[in-house]
């Protein structure tokens, strides 16, 4: 029932390209917005909610909140699903580092995300400079947890002991999507690669949090989807977030359902039995929304599992 479900809603997402009404929201704005914009502006630093065209910016710097976009504005990869531009790209600012945390201070975060783009023309993939800034960060906030949303690194394991090393609160690397999709979404990735990337973070700090997530409505299967669940509970990850994939522009790939509120649900109770320790899933749910709240509520599941043990 729930395949013939899905392709009949696919069927009418290619008939009426109008986002249904569950994907229409007020955008809050006001004096904080604006003092955030304004600091990340004149800070000279990046965010992946201004180039990655976020639908949830506004809510997120009306309640203080961004993450950061080391490295540059522009990738080294053309993934089909994200805004973010392909581009001429120069050294990392050594400064950069520094300034993210001098913001992060400003902001009064006690919760800073630093993400990147991703950096294939460099050595490490840009892992020293990840390492950099979050080591800026602890020193400047010493009592602020870190969540970094890392590349591949194209596998570079010494790259990712790199930022390990630096000892993030939560280490994040999305999947994306499934395997099949994969050459049609993410052509310059590879689904295991980035499978070993978890494990590897897990395995060099088994007691610390990793973070995946996946888009829905990019054409996945639910059998898919319940597969790629549980290869990523096996790498050890804890947290998950799931949410709806939508187009930044007719040059990226198109968007093939949208998903509803209550089959997001159902994926959340799935996951949570699958073995997640926590899960967002919802259609504007991102990597990095609410991730505080996400990151402690694993951390009183994980401690409440291991009370019942």
């Amino acid at each position: 029932m729930l395949t013939t479900n899905i392709m009949s809603q696919r069927q009418i997402s290619k008939k009426h390209i109008r986002k249904p009404g569950w994907l229409k929201r007020n955008l809050p704005s006001g004096p904080t917005y604006e003092r955030v914009r304004k600091l990340l502006s004149k800070s000279r630093l990046h965010t992946v909610c201004q180039e990655a065209k976020c639908p949830n910016m506004w809510e997120c710097f009306s309640r203080k909140t961004s993450t950061f976009l080391i490295m540059g504005p522009n990738c080294t990869r053309n993934c089909r699903f994200c805004a973010v531009e392909q581009g001429l790209l120069g050294l990392p600012d050594p400064e950069e580092p520094a300034r993210v945390a001098e913001a992060a201070e400003k902001m009064k975060l006690k919760y800073v995300v630093i993400t990147s783009v991703t950096r294939d023309d460099l050595p490490d993939g840009g892992a020293d400079h990840f390492a950099r800034t979050v080591r800026e960060v602890r020193n400047r906030i010493p009592d602020a947890l870190v969540e970094i949303l890392i590349p591949d690194f194209l596998g570079n394991k010494r790259a990712i002991n790199t930022v390990m090393e630096s000892r993030p609160d939560v280490l994040n690397h999305n999947i994306e999507t499934v395997s099949r999709l994969y050459p049609s979404v993410r052509p310059e990735a590879d689904y295991f690669r980035s499978l070993a990337v978890l494990r590897q973070a897990k395995q060099l700090n088994p007691s610390g949090f990793t973070k995946s997530g996946l888009m829905f409505g990019l054409g996945e299967l639910p059998g898919e989807v319940e597969k790629t669940l549980n290869d990523i509970v096996k790498t050890g990850c804890n947290m998950l977030t799931l949410g709806q994939y939508l187009q930044p522009s007719t040059r990226h790939i198109e968007v093939d359902r949208f998903v509803p509120p209550e089959e997001f649900d159902d994926w959340r109770k799935t996951a949570l039995d699958i073995g997640f320790s926590e899960v967002a899933s919802g259609p504007f749910v991102r990597s990095s929304f609410h991730a505080k709240e996400l990151y402690k509520n694993a951390g009183n599941r994980s401690r409440n599992v291991e009370i019942g043990k």
